[in-house]
């Protein structure tokens, strides 16, 4: 176990209520992306009260604490803020019953459906006890709540903002996840950890009519439907079986009314990768789809594409992992284990990327440990509500203390070095 976490070991669990009563009110009132107020301005005045340099409103909503601490490395240290559109089911007694309008102006259900809430209390609750053992580490602690994770817009917005004139360049960037696993697990991964992502909005364009006269009409329907089957054999079809990819089609937007042709159609569709080649075939294939299905009907003008979010490889560098590998198994043992990548996508690259500097980042299981264990004796482990699931909800205490743990023993591997040394 690391020397520092296990200086602060009381200090975790004496902390573990007050931050559960956080994480609670967090969960009661999520944000939508880039809306995240009332978050960032928890955020910082608890940075703000623990004697961090704080600065507000980069790119957006984001929020910087720099906490100095004597001559060693500088670790950052993030955490993503925004709440998802969707009506929460779970039934806790403390979920949300947020509404809110999306950026198209429609009044939508929030809740923290992928546990952002989540990875806020944990910085929160490492930048306290960081603050509170200053006796324990030597070097620059850069803490960064990012607003905008869910559209892919956040983390590059701080970047826009100077972010890397402004602060510290860190020597490491850590973040961590909660996702479907045991609570109590840690999962880590050298090299590519979480898949690039690229979600795309298709505008198709036919002409209208009344439903009794198609042959007045060219019908958009018709082309979204084709196409949305059609684009399915891209990765069946076009992507080897080696390469692993993922295309979904999550909206089929049409009409108003069952007797009248629209004028247009709207396809909004996700992509997932591993490779760069396998991105750029991805994406060309589904625009040359979709114009050979409007040619195909006639269409008197081409689709429009419009790029709704686009998300990195998430690529942990080997040198790094290894050495919070090594603070991994020191604190958590076999608790701690080599995972698969997701094919889930993340901004928190976009740091590490512009500022090229190695980042690291990893998963903390959330599941009930005996409800994983029954589900995976079963082999339903798919079954267990899932990050952007309307019933995803990791377990307390249990799933925040291993966080914070974690999130810890990580920045230790540089930080009390350095204390070690001075």
């Amino acid at each position: 176990m690391s020397s520092l976490v296990a200086a602060l070991d009381a200090s975790i669990e004496a902390l573990l209520p007050e931050l559960e009563r956080i994480y609670q009110d967090l969960h009661r009132h999520p944000e939508p992306s880039m809306q995240e107020v009332r978050t960032a301005g928890i955020a910082a005045d608890w940075l703000a009260a623990h004697g961090y340099e704080v600065t507000r409103g980069v790119g957006g909503t984001g929020v910087v604490g720099l906490l100095r601490n004597g001559v060693g490395p500088t670790v950052m240290l993030r955490a993503d803020m925004d709440a998802l559109p969707v009506v929460e089911a779970t039934g806790l007694p403390y979920a949300s019953t947020v509404t809110a309008k999306d950026e198209d102006g429609i009044e939508v259900g929030v809740a923290h459906a992928c546990g952002h809430d989540l990875h806020v209390t944990w910085l929160m609750g490492a930048t306290r006890l960081l603050a509170e053992h200053r006796d324990r580490w030597k070097g620059t602690v850069l803490a960064v709540f990012q607003p905008g994770e869910e559209v892919g817009r956040g983390a590059q917005g701080m970047m826009d903002a100077g972010m890397a004139e402004r602060f510290p360049q860190p020597e490491v960037i850590l973040g961590q996840h909660v996702m479907v696993g045991e609570a109590g697990t840690v999962g880590y991964r050298s090299g590519t950890i979480l898949s690039a992502g690229d979600s795309l909005k298709v505008k198709l364009f036919g002409r209208g009519s009344h439903g009794s006269q198609p042959q007045t009409a060219i019908d958009p329907v018709i082309m979204a439907a084709s196409a949305t089957l059609r684009l399915q054999t891209i990765v069946s079809r076009e992507i080897a079986p080696i390469d692993s990819a993922v295309l979904t089609v999550g909206a089929l937007q049409a009409g108003t009314k069952e007797n009248i042709i629209p004028d247009d159609a709207t396809l909004k569709l996700n992509i997932r990768t591993y490779d760069e080649g396998v991105r750029e075939h991805m994406l060309s294939a589904v625009k040359r789809i979709c114009c050979a299905e409007c040619a195909a009907s006639n269409a008197e003008r081409d689709p429009e594409f419009t790029t709704l979010s686009s998300y990195p490889l998430t690529e942990n560098d080997a040198q790094a992992t290894a050495r919070v590998v090594a603070a991994f198994k020191a604190q958590f043992g076999e608790r701690a284990y080599e995972t698969a990548p997701a094919a889930a996508s993340e901004d928190f690259s976009v740091f590490g990327r512009t500022w090229k500097v190695p980042y690291v980042f990893w998963f903390v299981g959330g599941t009930d440990p005996a409800i994983y264990a029954e589900a995976r004796a079963k082999g339903k482990i798919n079954a267990i509500p899932s990050n952007h699931s309307p019933k995803f909800a990791p377990v307390l205490p249990r799933t925040l203390k291993t966080g914070l743990q974690a999130m810890l023993s990580a920045a230790a591997a540089w930080i009390a070095g350095a204390g070690a040394q001075g």
